[in-house]
C-alpha cells in the first residue's frame, strides 16, 4: 500500500474518530454546564468548534486528493458526569491518539499541503494533552473540591 493511500486512510480515520470525539465533547459539556462548571463546559464546547473544523479540514483534503469521503459508522462512547474522571479519560484518549497520529503525519512528509494541516492539528491536540495533565497536577495539589469551585 503506497503512502498516499494510507495518508488517505488516516483522514478519513480522522474524520469518523474526530467527528465522534466532538459530538462526545459537546455532551459532556452540557452535562458540566448542568452541573455548574461553566467554565468547563465552554472549554469543551469550544473544543468541539475545533474539532469541527479540523474534521472539515481533512474531508476537504480527501476531496483535493480525490478520494472518496466515507460516513463511516462510530461505536458507542462512555459519558462521564464527575469531571475529574472525564479529565483522565480525556487525556488518555490524546495521549492514545497521538501517539496513532505521529504515524500518519510522518506517512504525509511528501504531501507538503497534507503535512502541514496534519501538523497543526497534531500541535493543538498535544496542547489539549498538556492542559489535561495540568488539570490533574492541579487536582493533586488543591484538591478536588477548590478545583471544582474554579470551574464555576
Amino acid at each position: 500500500m503506497s503512502n498516499n493511500q494510507k495518508v488517505i486512510e488516516g483522514l478519513q480515520a480522522i474524520v469518523t474518530g474526530l467527528s465522534q470525539q466532538a459530538d462526545g465533547h459537546i455532551v459532556q459539556s452540557r452535562i458540566f454546564a448542568s452541573q455548574g462548571l461553566v467554565k468547563l463546559a465552554e472549554k469543551y464546547a469550544e473544543h468541539a468548534a475545533e474539532e469541527r473544523s479540523y474534521v472539515e479540514k481533512c474531508i476537504d483534503r480527501l476531496l483535493d486528493l480525490g478520494a472518496e469521503v466515507k460516513l463511516e459508522d462510530k461505536k458507542g462512547e462512555k459519558v462521564y458526569t464527575d469531571a475529574v474522571e472525564w479529565i483522565k479519560h480525556d487525556l488518555q484518549v490524546s495521549k492514545d491518539g497521538l501517539a496513532w497520529l505521529k504515524t500518519v503525519v510522518e506517512l504525509a512528509k511528501g504531501d507538503y499541503t497534507t503535512f502541514d494541516m496534519l501538523k497543526e492539528y497534531y500541535q493543538d491536540e498535544e496542547e489539549d494533552m498538556y492542559w489535561g495533565e495540568q488539570q490533574l497536577e492541579l487536582i493533586n495539589i488543591i484538591g478536588k473540591k477548590n478545583w471544582i469551585l474554579k470551574q464555576m
